[in-house]
């Protein structure tokens, strides 16, 4: 079984980030940007970590491709690609990179959805969430990149229900 944890937007969070970390220590991390912390922080420690238009330590990448068990995840903050207006932008960024998977924060929603071959995850945001007053995070698990499911979590750990999703990819 693969695992993926993807944390956008945690804004200064340190003890929240290490909290997570425990919850699922047998998991691969991504970090949408927008940590505010400097890109060695050891609560960053382990992460695929990208820059958010918060995060001024230029050591951070803008963007990262990454292969996890047999998908490509692309990771880019959003910031960049205008996600607040729509995910166009970064999906074609995306294909471009011959991605299977967005990772992406910014807006602070939590969200999955399938367009096309792609799948797009916003995390949300562990610190100020928008639309919802639920803190969250995702988890991916899949065998096969036939069956993968996104669940979202709070802060404590609890499946919020209404935002997870099981699609297809490949």
């Amino acid at each position: 079984m693969h695992k993926v944890l993807i944390i956008s937007d945690s804004h200064g969070l340190t003890t929240e980030l290490d909290e997570i970390k425990k919850q699922h220590p047998d998991a691969q991390m991504i970090h949408c940007g927008d940590s505010e912390l400097d890109i060695d922080a050891p609560e960053l420690e382990g992460f695929t970590k990208v820059a958010g238009n918060c995060d001024f330590d230029s050591r951070y990448p803008q963007e990262q491709t990454v292969e996890i068990g047999g998908l490509r995840f692309f990771v880019a903050h959003g910031h960049r690609h205008q996600v607040k207006r729509g995910l166009m932008t970064i999906s074609y960024r995306a294909m471009e990179e011959d991605a299977d998977v967005v990772c992406f924060g910014h807006t602070h929603i939590a969200g999955a959805e399938k367009s096309g071959e792609l799948l797009l995850v916003n995390p949300g945001s562990i610190r100020l969430p928008r639309l919802r007053d639920i803190k969250t995070y995702a988890i991916l698990e899949w065998e096969t990149p036939a069956h993968v499911n996104v669940g979202f979590r709070t802060l404590s750990g609890e499946v919020v229900e209404e935002l997870s999703i099981h699609t297809s990819l490949k």
